[in-house]
């Protein structure tokens, strides 16, 4: 493992970086609360344009996909060119994103509107948290990082209540109009709060061909995931696409071995912290975003509930989530991230698996889900923010930006094939209204999660990333 001889001299933060922070979780919540309430809108959008959920599947994966193939451009262009430089113009594309998918008038369009807006999710998601990081002290990122993540958790609640009551108001195509008040606000004051930082040692070059090589290989990968519930996982388009990505990721690595300002900082993965977190959220990534889709479908198709009933059966878990969230930070920095992780993934595994054990096709939404949903919550409170503190805990700031563009990479490709997993699954079922193939989707899930439970606990360094760094 390699050691990062840094030191923690001065635990203490200015209040300009608790301010960046505000600023920047701001996106964050904007854009959990656009994932949350386009998985309660799901059914609407569909009956708007009445297309199969398959293709409007693609709202979800289409937005996945852009994200996962240019976050790694857009970490490295953070840490050559700047992170606040890069992070203003990607809420500026996300906001037009966003405005296009309110005003999309066919389906069409609102998945080409969805890629817009992953396009500037990818920069939000590659330099938002790196854009702040440089003005914490190690002893103090994890909680700066619990503290976004309680940002993502009460998006995560508002999302459902908030999507819900507007399409109830008005229609589907206010959960994304909502976001453009919110990001103006963001392009106002971040190029007063938010300070310049870059990699010193970036020489301002981009490897273009590895850009270009990195971008066709996680697109056509997740391309092939995603179309394989639509093509079937044995068709010679899903395997060809497949392969050729897979060819590509060999060719990748070697370029990034040698040249200059490699799209992959290769020397990431010889910290045990990173490689590890990021093993355990692929399995994680698996059940996170497939979860929300299948409580949603269930609440909504099979149990017949009103959007806005949902909204609120949806409420209680992230409650407790935005509650746990910051505590889980605190309590990495001090005992480190291992057994918070493991302990959050075996709750978030009890969660799912008791909606398989417990619920029927007969509703019981208050009397049970909810209760069930609690573990859950909890569970994803000790866990969501936890995962990128843990990723990030030994990386020298300079690479805040490559390290979370490339470990955000793998958690959108993780996502994509969640939801492609999840509704196939579903789909195994007679009908909408056949309760095995969401029983199955929840075994799926509970499944995730106890295996990045079994990751963490095998394979993560024990202790704070304080004790590392002090240990000789």
């Amino acid at each position: 493992m390699t050691s990062n001889p840094q030191t923690d001299p001065s635990p203490a933060v200015s209040r300009q970086a608790w301010i960046a922070l505000g600023v920047s979780t701001m996106v964050t919540f904007l854009v959990v609360i656009d994932i949350s309430a386009v998985n309660v809108a799901f059914p609407s959008i569909r009956d708007d344009f009445d297309v199969s959920r398959g293709a409007l599947s693609w709202v979800i994966s289409g937005y996945n996909i852009t994200v996962g193939a240019f976050l790694m451009v857009a970490g490295r262009l953070a840490d050559s060119l700047g992170r606040r430089r890069v992070f203003l113009p990607g809420v500026a594309v996300f906001m037009v994103g966003s405005l296009l998918s309110g005003l999309a008038p066919t389906v069409e369009l609102l998945i080409a509107a969805r890629v817009v807006q992953a396009l500037g999710g990818s920069v939000v998601a590659a330099a938002g948290f790196a854009v702040v990081l440089p003005d914490f002290p190690p002893s103090k990122r994890s909680t700066a990082i619990g503290i976004g993540g309680a940002a993502g958790s009460l998006g995560a609640l508002v999302g459902p209540v908030l999507g819900s009551t507007l399409i109830d108001a008005f229609n589907w195509r206010a959960i994304f109009l909502i976001n453009v008040p919110i990001c103006l606000l963001v392009l106002v004051l971040g190029p007063r709060l938010l300070r310049e930082s870059s990699d010193p040692d970036a020489t301002g070059r981009i490897d273009l061909l590895g850009v270009v090589i990195g971008t066709a290989a996680v697109g056509l990968v997740m391309f092939a995931i995603v179309q394989s519930e639509a093509w079937g996982l044995t068709d010679a388009r899903v395997l060809g696409l497949f392969v050729v990505g897979l060819v590509l990721f060999p060719m990748l690595i070697r370029r990034s071995r040698d040249h200059p300002e490699p799209l992959i900082a290769l020397e990431l993965f010889s910290y045990r912290s990173f490689w590890s977190a990021s093993l355990g959220t692929v399995f994680f990534g698996f059940a996170f975003t497939a979860g929300f889709l299948i409580n949603s479908l269930v609440l909504q198709e099979l149990w017949g509930e009103s959007i806005r009933t949902t909204g609120l059966a949806l409420v209680p878990a992230p409650i407790v989530a935005a509650i746990v969230s910051p505590i889980s930070g605190s309590l990495a920095d001090r005992f480190g991230h291992r057994w918070v992780l493991a302990t959050g993934a075996v709750l978030c595994a009890i969660g799912y698996g008791s909606y398989a054990l417990f619920l029927s096709a007969e509703p019981h939404v208050f009397d049970v889900f909810v209760p069930l949903g609690l573990v859950t919550g909890a569970g994803i409170g000790l866990t969501v923010a936890t995962w990128t503190s843990a990723g990030l805990s030994d990386i020298p700031p300079p690479k805040f930006g490559v390290a979370n563009a490339t470990y955000a990479t793998i958690r959108q490709a993780a996502y994509a094939l969640g939801i492609s997993v999840a509704i196939a699954l579903i789909a195994l079922g007679a009908s909408e209204l056949d309760f095995s193939g969401y029983r199955n989707a929840w075994v799926w899930v509970a499944a995730c999660y106890l295996l990045s439970a079994v990751v963490v606990i095998a394979t993560f360094p024990a202790g704070s990333s304080q004790d590392r760094q002090a240990a000789p």
